[in-house]
């Protein structure tokens, strides 16, 4: 006769595996001041390689992206600088490490993007993770960057009072038809801002 204690046990920590695994890139939202604030690094660059290989120091999965650097808003940084991200697929191989969340950057696009310190391993994802990728991309002869949430949000997530020398959602030129994008210029003169509260 199996006790009920004895099946109780295995159920419940398949439960709470499988709860914290749908919940380890659950991400709450995160405010551009926050952001500004906590990262260790800030750069406008353009991505120029992603390499996924194992890498040695966890013995993991990881995609290395590179980055030239066009502006560096926080930290110190060379000419290019690459980040190590948990993840990825093996090239001519069907080892796979999908963890969901974790932001892909595309060859050849630019990004602003706010790093945190890397862990003990040299992992890196931008804070909040997509949250801390601001994706830029030209429309109408406009130079506009996103991140896909809408920028007031973002700003109301900290007061205002806090930071009386930060503009609101609507000075930094965010598009009226499309509240997510901002311009550039006026995106990075604001977190440059912020950087110096």
């Amino acid at each position: 006769m199996i006790k009920p204690h004895l099946v109780k046990t295995p159920i419940f920590l398949i439960l709470l595996l499988c709860s914290l695994q749908a919940t380890a890139t659950s991400v709450l939202p995160v405010s551009l001041q926050r952001m500004a604030a906590t990262a260790e690094i800030i750069f406008h660059g353009t991505a120029i390689s992603n390499e996924v290989r194992l890498d040695p120091a966890s013995g993991r999965v990881a995609t290395f992206t590179t980055f030239e650097i066009i502006e560096t808003i926080k930290g110190k940084v060379a000419a290019t600088h690459t980040i190590k991200q948990i993840g990825g697929q093996l090239p001519g191989s069907n080892v796979r490490l999908v963890i969901h969340g974790v932001p892909k950057f595309t060859v050849g696009q630019e990004y602003v993007v706010f790093l945190p310190k890397a862990s003990s391993l040299g992992f890196a994802s931008p804070i909040g993770l997509s949250q801390g990728k601001f994706d830029i991309r030209k429309l109408n002869g406009e130079t506009l960057v996103s991140n896909g949430r809408s920028l007031a949000a973002q700003m109301k997530t900290t007061p205002q009072q806090a930071f009386p020398d930060v503009p609101s959602a609507v000075d930094i030129g965010q598009t009226p038809d499309q509240p997510g994008n901002v311009h550039l210029a006026d995106f990075l003169q604001t977190v440059r801002v912020m950087v110096k509260e």
